[in-house]
């Protein structure tokens, strides 16, 4: 089976990029989207027969938002944590399968001057908490955009960015918190070294000098990771400033 998590930055821009021929050649099981800024009434699309699509939009118009695409009908969908205040922007949708939850996140960015921080940090505590709230039924597949690098491999300039929205300590401990109660940082399992980045600041070049930031993951529960056969970033595919991330298990 093949997960893959995408911050597509837009369903409707990335539509006018190619991302239905992507959808056709990577062929996914479930797809999860980050920031599709849409709901499915304001996206005049047709989608692959093959797929059932799921829908979280934001409360307010054009902002924020996920959606999963999957082969396999789920046995329930739930959108949100179950907490009012942070339910209202469309960050994350719960699909059940038989055997595990995939939990699609888009996480909240802590903004220039860190004027979210204090926000972020309360977000993280609450979605622990509906984490291992999940994770008491079945295992989970936690992934989506984290908007934060958790060590200074995961980016291209940790020294000038200490401080940095996305690189602050107090952001890097709430992914570390992840971790330590048992969740598996899937690629970490597969490449130790550094220059891998999952997103581009859109200035010219940035890119092309893979001078980036890896803050797009698949986490999965320590009961999943023996049926882990791969992880992957396809830093290949083009029509955002985020590229897909994904996992491979039986």
């Amino acid at each position: 089976m093949k997960l893959v998590s995408w911050n597509v930055n837009g369903l409707r821009s990335i539509l006018r990029k190619n991302f239905l021929d992507y959808l056709e050649r990577e062929n996914p099981d479930i797809l999860c989207l980050q920031e599709t800024r849409a709901d499915p009434n304001e996206v005049e699309q047709l989608w692959p027969i093959s797929y059932t699509t799921y829908w979280n939009a934001a409360q307010k118009k054009g902002y924020a938002g996920t959606a999963i695409f999957t082969r396999t009908r789920p046995l329930s969908v739930s959108t949100g944590i179950s907490c009012a205040r942070h339910d209202c922007e469309g960050r994350v949708l719960t699909a059940e399968y038989n055997d595990f939850f995939v939990v699609n996140a888009y996480v909240p960015n802590s903004q220039r001057g860190l004027t979210r921080l204090a926000y972020r940090q309360d977000w993280d505590q609450s979605v622990l908490a509906w984490l291992k709230e999940l994770e008491c039924k079945k295992p989970v597949i936690f992934c989506g955009d984290f908007n934060v690098a958790h060590t200074e491999i995961d980016l291209a300039n940790p020294r000038g960015n200490l401080r940095a929205h996305g690189f602050t300590p107090e952001e890097r401990a709430g992914f570390s918190a992840l971790i330590e109660t048992g969740f598996v940082d899937t690629f970490r399992e597969f490449e130790k070294e550094g220059g891998h980045y999952t997103w581009w600041s859109p200035l010219d070049g940035v890119r092309d000098r893979n001078t980036g930031w890896r803050i797009d993951y698949v986490l999965v529960s320590a009961a999943l990771r023996p049926r882990l056969k791969s992880a992957f970033i396809r830093c290949e595919v083009l029509g955002s400033d985020h590229c897909p991330v994904g996992i491979e298990f039986d």
